[in-house]
């Protein structure tokens, strides 16, 4: 099923489209936004050197660290009157991140996660069990409304309380879970453990995964435990939300809803856009957002892109699911480390849980890893040869694939700290005074 004729479009026709609303974008900007127009002088543009899609790429980067320094309304195209939605970020590591919508705004969100349900082959004879957690973050509220919008009926369950969730996943006869996917194993590892027949107690049929970096492992495991359809989304709060790509029944990868978020790929470190194919820095402009209108906002995520097109019908760029972030690659005595690359590792290994912890830290000069990884329920946990065995294995295939050198300390099922929502998977001491 396809939700709206934009997501076939053929490529000239999109092209049009996005060229019109890039051009209606740099004008907002530059006309609402002292940033932007700030910008666009120092490096002696204005808006009518915008003649194609094909000039997106004089355009200037705009990164995390400004909507910091433009806190908290600094980035916003529209009086405050206009804004009907405000999300923004923890704030953790120094000022949130803080983002608005208008009620236009609000109608591109939903329809775009219209399109996510649809290419899932959700609808109203569903029920979405949202288990993204609601509030400040856009997850929650994301999934919410576009479930609304192709008419599923929505339980709102939000983050934590899992026995509890797992009671009504069960007694409502949910037919959808969206979550984290880590948060997805935590749920069928204490479903297990609380005696419930994944099969037969639950009516679960497919889920939405995103907001982490995942493996095909990890992937696969959700799939598998739960007996599901596994559907990857990708979105983040300063463009939209959940809903800028999701993946489809004929692929893997993730379409890109182009003709409101336009995707480039470029060298993180030059600023150069790369061509389809290679992997690099994913960068994302919006097309059509009035409160808050990003120009090519560098994502740090990982990824590339590939227009060869896809059986499902879709004309959409696709996107290759993230496989780590350009500020969270750990480099490893001068080897590039992502935790997706570990977890894939672990993924091929029997004997383990993917609930891991990866510590780096220093020994002298050198850098040190370790992985902390939980075995299974049947691994038995005193038999001291058998885990010195497996230990070995593991530090094997690590070095083996990834090329470093890792001490491996396998711990008691469901004793490295679950988390409701992002999986916390690396922890650097190194960088600690």
């Amino acid at each position: 099923m396809i939700w709206s004729k934009e997501e076939t479009l053929p490529r000239h026709k999109l092209e049009e489209i996005q060229t019109k609303r890039l051009q209606e974008t740099v004008a907002r900007v530059y006309a609402n936004v002292p940033f932007y127009r700030q910008k666009f002088d120092a490096l002696g543009m204005s808006p009518k050197d915008i003649e194609s899609i094909n000039d997106i790429a004089k355009l200037p980067f705009t990164k995390k660290q400004d909507l910091r320094d433009n806190y908290p309304f600094g980035l916003f195209a529209v009086n405050q009157d206009a804004v009907v939605r405000i999300h923004s970020s923890s704030g953790t590591t120094g000022k949130p991140t803080v983002v608005g919508y208008t009620k236009s705004d609000m109608d591109v969100w939903n329809e775009a996660m219209a399109r996510v349900y649809t290419m899932a082959g959700i609808s109203a004879n569903d029920t979405v069990h949202n288990a993204y957690g609601y509030g400040l973050f856009t997850g929650g509220l994301g999934l919410h409304y576009g479930a609304e919008t192709v008419g599923a009926t929505v339980v709102p369950s939000s983050g934590g309380f899992t026995s509890r969730q797992l009671l009504l996943m069960k007694d409502f006869g949910a037919t959808v879970l969206t979550s984290t996917p880590s948060f997805a194993l935590h749920m069928a590892e204490t479903a297990i453990s609380e005696g419930y027949d994944l099969r037969k107690d639950f009516k679960l049929r497919c889920g939405i995964f995103g907001a982490e970096p995942t493996s095909k492992g990890l992937k696969e495991e959700v799939a598998r435990v739960w007996g599901i359809k596994y559907y990857e989304i990708y979105g983040l709060s300063e463009i939209i939300g959940p809903g800028v790509s999701n993946s489809c029944d004929e692929s893997n990868d993730l379409h890109v809803f182009e003709d409101h978020f336009y995707p480039e790929i470029i060298d993180s470190k030059t600023g150069e856009v790369l061509p389809f194919g290679e992997k690099g820095e994913l960068v994302i402009t919006s097309l059509t957002k009035q409160a808050l209108p990003i120009i090519r906002y560098r994502t740090g995520d990982i990824t590339s892109l590939d227009r060869t097109p896809c059986k499902c019908g879709r004309t959409h760029v696709r996107m290759k699911s993230i496989m780590g972030r350009a500020d969270d690659m750990l480099i490893v005595n001068g080897v590039n480390v992502f935790p997706s690359q570990v977890e894939h590792v672990l993924s091929n290994i029997d004997g383990i849980t993917l609930n891991y912890q990866i510590i780096a830290d220093k020994k002298g000069y050198l850098d040190k890893l370790e992985v902390m990884v939980e075995v299974t329920e049947d691994m038995p946990i005193d038999s001291i040869g058998a885990l010195e065995t497996l230990k070995r294995h593991i530090q094997h295939e690590i070095l083996n694939n990834l090329y470093v050198n890792a001490d491996v300390k396998l711990v008691e099922p469901r004793s490295i700290e679950r988390s409701m929502g992002k999986a916390i998977r690396v922890i650097d001491k190194r960088n600690i005074q």
